[in-house]
């Protein structure tokens, strides 16, 4: 039986709270639990989840919520100091455009996902380049969150893996976790379908796919888009690996 740490913790207030550790890497190592979580927002927490948070030693967030979406939900954990990092939500208005169109479908749906993660890459890879400058700083424990915890903090944890070494289809596997774990709030977006709503609830490996080929066509390979994309050299990643992994 393992004694590793949990992965997936239970909190009231956020279902996708989430650790990154014990994945292993190319050089023989792991990732260190307990150092890099992921979330949906933490603004919802109870007195209890806070007592859990508490407990982890988290100090820094990293929030990729846009305007609205923090002033909606601002973080109850007074010890936490929240780095904004801000990607704009584009999903739920496009779905809106086609829905007063009249041709809102749920591949329709499926692909404006797709997109999004696309433009991840072509407009906001400013804000995960400044996630991975505080990286550097060794702030950890810290939380990795946007609403959900799962399209912008999605991306951002695959690239985290990436850049630790951990294999592709390990990262693809936690990215489906949180299929698992992740319950939804569709009370802002109810006039939607269902199949629309279970497409942009949810994450397919089509939609992480959709970032990596944009890195592709922008940069060539994930390894260049960390070296010129994300500022991350070899003296970057050597740190990055010292403070996140573990022999």
């Amino acid at each position: 039986m393992s004694d590793s740490p949990t992965r997936h913790l239970s909190l009231h207030g956020a279902s996708n709270f989430r650790d990154l550790g014990g994945y292993p890497t190319a050089d023989g190592r792991t990732t260190r639990w307990r150092h890099i979580f992921r979330s949906n927002h933490l603004g919802q927490l109870t007195a209890d989840d806070i007592a859990i948070v508490r407990a982890l030693g988290v100090r820094s967030a990293f929030d990729f919520r846009g305007l609205e979406e923090r002033a909606a939900g601002v973080c109850v954990v007074n010890e936490i100091t929240v780095h904004s990092l801000p990607i704009e939500p584009t999903v739920v208005a496009s779905l809106r455009a086609e829905l007063a169109r009249g041709t809102l479908t749920a591949p329709i749906a499926m692909e404006i996902m797709r997109g999004s993660y696309r433009n991840y890459v072509s407009h906001n890879t400013h804000s995960f380049r400044t996630l991975f400058g505080h990286l550097l700083e060794d702030r950890a424990p810290l939380v990795i969150h946007c609403t959900a915890g799962k399209d912008r903090t999605g991306f951002a944890s695959a690239l985290i893996l990436h850049a630790l070494g951990v294999a592709d289809d390990v990262i693809a596997a936690d990215y489906l976790l949180t299929n698992r774990y992740y319950k939804r709030d569709v009370s802002s977006v109810s006039e939607l379908p269902a199949d629309v709503l279970d497409a942009i609830g949810s994450v397919e490996a089509s939609y992480l796919d959709a970032a990596f080929k944009a890195v592709g066509r922008e940069y060539g390979d994930i390894e260049t888009y960390l070296r010129d994309g994300l500022k991350l050299g070899t003296a970057e990643r050597t740190a990055l690996k010292e403070r996140y992994l573990k022999s």
